[in-house]
Formats: structure tokens, sequence, C-alpha cells
């Protein structure tokens, strides 16, 4: 049994990507210029609020052990790093439940605007 490979053929007429220039590909179905979208795909306050959390991140930890090592446990280095390990599980925690509070904001938008439409 020979078996056969089945291929596509380009018709002459058939515009290939490779001989479509950028104003075809660009242009709408009436052949009109499209304007591009610019805007961010991620809001602005999500950026902020990302960064303040990521120097949250970085500073807590790191601050609450030396404010702590000398001033509350007067030198006990391993009970200021637990407390730096435990600060930063406080701004982890809190990121998320602040992402879950957006999360379901966005929702309730959705919602809104969906039962308005009806």
């Amino acid at each position: 049994m020979a078996k056969t490979m089945a291929t596509r053929r380009i018709i002459s007429t058939e515009k290939t990507i490779l001989d479509k220039d950028d104003d075809d590909i660009s242009a709408g179905p009436t052949g009109q210029q499209q304007s591009s979208n610019i805007a961010p795909a991620v809001p602005m306050d999500v950026i902020i609020k990302l960064l303040a959390f990521t120097f949250a991140m970085v500073v807590v930890p790191i601050g609450s052990y030396f404010l702590s090592v000398n001033t509350i446990f007067r030198g006990n280095t391993t009970y200021a790093g637990a407390l730096a390990a435990i600060m930063a599980n406080v701004v982890l925690v809190g990121y998320v439940i602040v992402a879950m509070n957006e999360d379901q904001s966005d929702q309730l938008e959705a919602k809104k605007k969906g039962g308005k439409k009806d």
C-alpha cells in the first residue's frame, strides 16, 4: 500500500502571508485603516499596588529584623529572623487579600453592567 500526502495548493490569485503588505494586514474589512489600541493591558492602579507590595516585601521583613534584633530580642538573631519571616508572610497574605477583593469588585461591576443591559 502506498501512502499519499495531501497538500494544499495555493491559488495564483490568492495572496500568501508573505505577499501581503502591512497595509493589507492592518486594514479592516472595509479597507479602512484601523486605529490601534495603545492602552496598557493592566490598569495603572494594579501596577501601583504590585509595586507597593513589592517594596513592602523587601522593606518590612528586613526592617523588622534590624529593628527587633537589638531592641526587642536583645541580640537573639533567631527570634528576630523568625519575626522577619512572619512579617514577610503578613505582607504576602495582605497582597492575596487585596488581589481577591479587587477580583470580586471586578466581578460585581460586570454583574451590574450585565443587569443594566437586560
